[in-house]
């Protein structure tokens, strides 16, 4: 069995990143010029509309890796819903506003984003591009937006944090059997700068993937996605030897904790006081789980089906956006995860009460394209679509959106 053993990273500064800018004038500036730089010649690294750019990623990756990210569970139903759902709601255009002046900036947690986009936590990105999670890391610290490591990554909390020193990164956390790993990954995040804990609650065991299983393709069994794992002190601790001598044994000690469908509220209570930092909670999509959620004390939500890969048939997660949205009122800041892939998909998500969204798959097939300038170009289209898309249907500021402009 081969491990997948990540290069040893010697950083350097990439010295575009250390220019003293301000991100989000930066941004405003690249997004207001890029429909004319692009009709005047300019060639991006990836095709502009996401269908070309999903095909030409499938033309790229080997076949178990495209599908390992493009795949959902069962037939795939939920994530059809969730394409579906956008289509649901019309954008209602408001004209002769002045919109000459567009400010795409939002806050969360305390933080201002310079745009409503994070990017999410994707694993294994090791599979789809060498650098993986340190290029998507470069591409969103260039832009000034968090980018939200995944815990089973290719590489480390520590390596990722040291490609973008001084930007916003949040940690995303699988809770496992271990409490104590648990500990320790949250420890690891707090010291390495990450300035909040996301923590994923519908993938307390894998989802059917019939395309992964077609393939008997799971990456985790070859070693691949696992240095935060194999780099943890406690883990390290309950290996008989390290994983650089029996890789074997490490993956199967990984297997046997990974999943863990046991997990009650009063675990997340216990894993809540484990952390200084702000958690907010992904893959609620009831109302009674984002009360529940509530009175735990969490500092936010993400609406989130995981993007459709865990349950089959499963509600879209823009269908269960709107009552926890209500129900929290202004307690708690709602996020909205699954399915976004255009601007309109964001002025939706905004429209409908989330105050950011978090995309996955687009950048995904930015970074196998192009690595990290795939993953820029792809955000900065995005955005620029945002920006276009706003400005048409009359509002000026991201924050000011609200179902005013919507129609079903």
């Amino acid at each position: 069995m081969q491990l997948f053993a990540p290069p040893v990273l010697v950083w350097l500064p990439d010295f575009r990143y250390n220019t003293p800018v301000v991100p989000d004038l930066q941004l405003k500036q690249s997004l207001s010029d890029r429909q004319l730089e692009i009709y005047t010649g300019r060639k991006l690294s990836v095709p502009v509309s996401f269908g070309a750019l999903e095909t030409e990623a499938r033309q790229t990756l080997p076949s178990q890796s495209f599908d390992y990210v493009a795949g959902g569970a069962g037939a795939e139903r939920t994530m059809q819903a969730n394409l579906d759902a956008f289509y649901r709601w019309r954008i209602v255009p408001r004209l002769l506003r002045d919109v000459s002046q567009r400010d795409l900036a939002i806050d969360v947690l305390g933080m201002r984003l310079p745009a409503p986009v994070i990017l999410g936590p994707v694993g294994v990105q090791g599979i789809i591009h060498a650098s993986g999670e340190l290029a998507t890391a470069k591409a969103a610290a260039s832009l000034g937006l968090p980018f939200v490591l995944s815990t089973v990554s290719s590489y480390s909390i520590e390596q990722v944090a040291a490609a973008m020193p001084g930007e916003p990164r949040w940690f995303q956390l699988y809770p496992s059997k271990d409490p104590q790993l648990n500990a320790s990954l949250l420890r690891r995040a707090e010291n390495a700068g990450y300035s909040a804990v996301v923590v994923t609650l519908d993938t307390r065991l894998l989802g059917w993937r019939e395309r992964d299983l077609d393939r008997a393709y799971l990456p985790f069994l070859e070693g691949l996605g696992l240095a935060n794992y194999f780099s943890d002190p406690v883990f390290r601790s309950h290996l008989a030897a390290p994983p650089e001598e029996d890789p074997s044994a490490a993956i199967r000690h990984w297997a046997a904790i990974y999943s863990h469908p046991g997990s009650t509220w009063e675990d997340f209570r216990a894993l809540h006081r484990q952390s200084r930092l702000p958690i907010l909670l992904k893959g609620i999509l009831h109302p009674d789980d984002a009360r529940r959620a509530l009175d735990y004390g969490v500092e936010g939500l993400i609406v989130s089906n995981h993007g459709g890969r865990q349950v089959d048939g499963a509600i879209a997660a823009l269908d269960a956006l709107p009552a926890i949205v209500k129900l929290m009122g202004n307690r708690l800041p709602v996020l909205f995860d699954s399915g976004i892939r255009r601007g309109s998909d964001i002025v939706k998500a905004l429209a409908l009460g989330a105050r950011a969204v978090l995309i996955a798959r687009p950048y995904c097939w930015g970074l196998a394209l192009a690595g990290e300038e795939g993953v820029r170009d792809v955000v900065l289209n995005l955005l620029a679509d945002l920006d276009v898309t706003l400005a048409l249907a009359g509002v000026a500021l991201a924050r000011d959106v609200d179902l005013s402009i919507l129609s079903q």
